[in-house]
């Protein structure tokens, strides 16, 4: 394979931002570029200069989830804020006791849910909560693509919640801790990442069927759905792993393909919003994109020895790219027309 740094480059496309603390998440609200920082803050970038916004006053940012309407952040002051592109800041909800906040998820439709240890709250469009109490700490969260119910991840499986209805939560078993969990586009699969390096996921129909995604030599932290649903992107590897779900089988008895392979490991992966093109962010902070159709590769950054990327996104037309990195460094690709 070409070397990355043979590759041809973008990287006299990219801005170069200082937030100037770890970057937990990035997301563009709007036109507007967000990230999210662990000393509280969220950066807003306006005319290529950042403006810090105090969510978390006193506090850091542990998770974040966004949309093109919303960012929502939860901290370790257990609350959950919600952050606009016009920099308006409001507190949607706090966890009982100051507990933090463990897990977040946004709805299409506004509805929004957190959870603090085995604790969740389902807030609808209109206002409305509901809880539910999972059977352990509620590790990830993840909204149907349509309809009102959420996934819950916990230990031994991921509980399918209605927050609307009175019926019982029906959960999905698989033994073992299950951290963080992802819905597929038509509904048809659930996949969580797991404590230990591999991923598992349901067939919700027609038969409940198990999918076991094995061999990874680190932990999954990163998960990505292709814009027509028919791949799933991860990190944990020195690649991106990407598994193919474009049949009722889903991945079973198929191999995944490997993208970018390099001597580090894999840390962030984003779909591009229309193009079957992926970006891939790495511990030792580079980051390339490559396209699906022909495996060409593009670099967007070369490595930087202590600045691993933590954050990924792409704007809603797909012609800009936002990074994050550990060290509070990060960067906005404009691809050129």
């Amino acid at each position: 394979m070409t070397s990355p740094v043979s590759n041809p480059s973008l990287t006299q496309h990219v801005a170069a931002l200082d937030p100037g603390a770890h970057v937990i998440a990035a997301q563009f609200l709007k036109e507007v570029p967000a990230l999210a920082l662990n000393d509280g803050a969220v950066a807003l970038v306006r005319d290529g200069s950042l403006t810090r916004i105090s969510a978390h006053p006193d506090a850091g940012i542990l998770v974040a989830a966004g949309n093109d309407a919303r960012l929502l952040t939860g901290g370790d002051d257990g609350r959950v804020v919600e952050i606009r592109s016009d920099g308006t800041v409001e507190q949607l909800g706090a966890a009982k006791g100051g507990a933090w906040i463990d897990a977040l998820a946004l709805h299409p439709d506004g509805a929004v849910a957190w959870s603090a240890g085995r604790n969740v709250v389902a807030r609808d469009a209109k206002g409305r909560e509901r809880t539910f109490q999972a059977p352990s700490t509620a590790r990830g969260l993840v909204f149907a693509p349509k309809g009102y119910r959420l996934g819950v991840a916990h230990y031994n499986g991921v509980s399918l919640w209605y927050p609307n209805l009175e019926t019982p939560a029906e959960v999905i078993a698989w033994k073992g801790s299950h951290i963080d969990v992802t819905w597929s586009p038509d509904g048809r699969f659930v996949v969580t990442t797991m404590q230990e390096n591999a991923l598992h996921g349901w067939r919700l129909q027609p038969d409940k069927g198990h999918m076991r995604m094995s061999g990874y030599p680190g932990k999954v932290r990163s998960v990505a759905w292709s814009s027509d649903g028919h791949w799933l992107a991860t990190g944990g590897a020195e690649a991106a792993i990407v598994w193919p779900f474009d049949s009722k089988e889903g991945p079973t008895g198929k191999p995944p393909r490997e993208c970018g392979v390099r001597p580090a490991r894999v840390s962030r992966v984003a779909f591009h919003p229309k193009a079957p093109v992926l970006a891939m962010g790495y511990e030792d902070g580079c980051i390339l994109l490559v396209r699906f159709t022909d495996a060409a590769e593009l670099l967007v950054r070369p490595a930087v020895p202590g600045s691993g990327v933590t954050a990924l996104a792409w704007d809603r037309h797909g012609g800009r790219l936002l990074f994050g990195c550990g060290d509070g460094q990060a960067g906005l690709l404009t691809l050129p027309a």
